[in-house]
């Protein structure tokens, strides 16, 4: 369910989309774009269920927030995460494959800050075409990212999925700090499992295993990950190829 609703500026609140734009020009864009923002509450979500305050033409852009999009087929479920900058078009993207039947499920897992990307903003991308662009590369930058997720999951050893992983995510949503780097993203083991194509049982192994190791460590508001992936990743997924024996050991 969404709860506040309120009009705001779409080019303050994502300056990224404005990019190109200066002087008299940005100010003109900046006083077009007023869009509708509204705050999804915690829980399950519905979008087809929502009353949007004006018809989402172009989709949602996520402000803040984080939400994921299960797909069970077969039985099994595979996650994607959505944050800051993704765009959503959930009543396009759920159509269903009558051959492979599948479902969708949405979950908002913090209070998420949603920009309704209505008519208005498709006349504004036809007057600012640097908008359009913009729009475009957030999603490419999303198969982009769904793209590395499958090759993550095409890793054999579950811990080194979730350390890739867990080291992607803080590429966007990590922080630097004296002890190591900050993920402030507190998502369930279930959730972890879904997203690096692993059972939930098997996942949380593998983070005591690399807990063990020194390399991730649990807090309360997400994960604090240690060591350098510059030198830790070649190590881990490419271990160095024994040396062949020497002549005299095989009795040449």
């Amino acid at each position: 369910m969404s709860s506040s609703r309120t009009l705001i500026p779409l080019l303050e609140a994502d300056a990224e989309l404005a990019e190109g734009l200066a002087g008299a020009e940005l100010e003109g864009a900046t006083r077009a774009l007023a869009v509708h923002a509204v705050t999804l509450e915690a829980g399950p979500w519905q979008p087809l269920e929502e009353r949007w305050p004006v018809p989402p033409v172009l989709g949602l852009l996520v402000l803040e927030g984080v939400v994921t999009r299960d797909i069970v087929f077969s039985g099994r479920t595979t996650t994607e995460l959505l944050g800051s900058g993704d765009v959503l078009c959930p009543w396009e993207d759920d159509v269903q494959f009558d051959p492979l039947p599948f479902g969708v499920g949405w979950h908002i897992h913090e209070p998420t800050r949603v920009a309704v990307l209505d008519a208005r903003v498709g006349l504004a991308s036809a007057r600012w075409p640097v908008i359009a662009g913009a729009l475009s590369r957030r999603h490419v930058r999303r198969a982009r990212s769904l793209a590395f997720q499958l090759a993550i999951a095409q890793l054999p050893r579950v811990d080194d999925r979730l350390l890739v992983l867990l080291w992607a995510l803080a590429e966007r949503w990590g922080r630097v700090s004296p002890q190591g780097v900050r993920l402030p993203l507190a998502l369930p083991h279930r959730t972890l499992a879904t997203l690096v194509g692993a059972r939930r049982p098997s996942v949380t192994t593998a983070l005591s295993g690399l807990a063990r190791d020194g390399l991730v460590e649990r807090t309360e508001e997400g994960w604090l990950l240690h060591g350098d992936p510059d030198d830790v990743f070649p190590r881990r997924l490419h271990p160095p190829v024994p040396a062949a024996p020497a002549a005299e050991a095989l009795g040449i």
